[in-house]
């Protein structure tokens, strides 16, 4: 088996820019139990996990997502700040970002995906190893 062309590793430092958090089609932010709990604790709200499903979570199919604004914003990214508010305690699937399937395609998308977002290419280089279980981490791959 040959090795994928970022083998080498890539530059990902996380700039805060809010970039991947807003704007239409920026797509679904799926969630866990683990990611909502972890969301709920960052905000004191750990005593109701209802009520913080309900605020900001909502029903995709048989799957939980993130609410967005009616702009496409996601519901933690502050509006003032652009920033995200529960960073720390962000999900998994934003952690995992830009080590995603669509954005190691080649280095093309690679290169699409550092034209919206100014840490990549920046910042540490992250080896082979660190991207391959952050891509496997979002896709549920084992």
């Amino acid at each position: 088996m040959s090795l994928p062309w970022y083998s080498d590793g890539l530059g990902f430092q996380c700039t805060q820019c809010g970039n991947c958090c807003s704007g239409p089609g920026t797509g679904f932010v799926w969630v866990n139990d683990r990611d909502i709990e972890q969301m709920a604790a960052s905000m004191d709200m750990t005593d109701d996990l209802e009520a913080f499903r309900k605020r900001f979570v909502r029903q995709v199919g048989t799957r939980e997502s993130l609410v967005e604004y009616s702009d496409g914003d996601c519901i933690f990214l502050d509006p003032q700040k652009r920033n995200c508010m529960v960073y720390e305690a962000r999900p998994t699937q934003c952690r995992t970002w830009p080590f995603w399937d669509r954005n190691l395609e080649s280095p093309d998308t690679w290169a699409k995906a550092a034209e919206n977002c100014p840490g990549c290419n920046r910042g540490p280089i992250h080896p082979l190893a660190h991207i391959e279980d952050a891509r496997k981490r979002t896709t549920g791959e084992k």
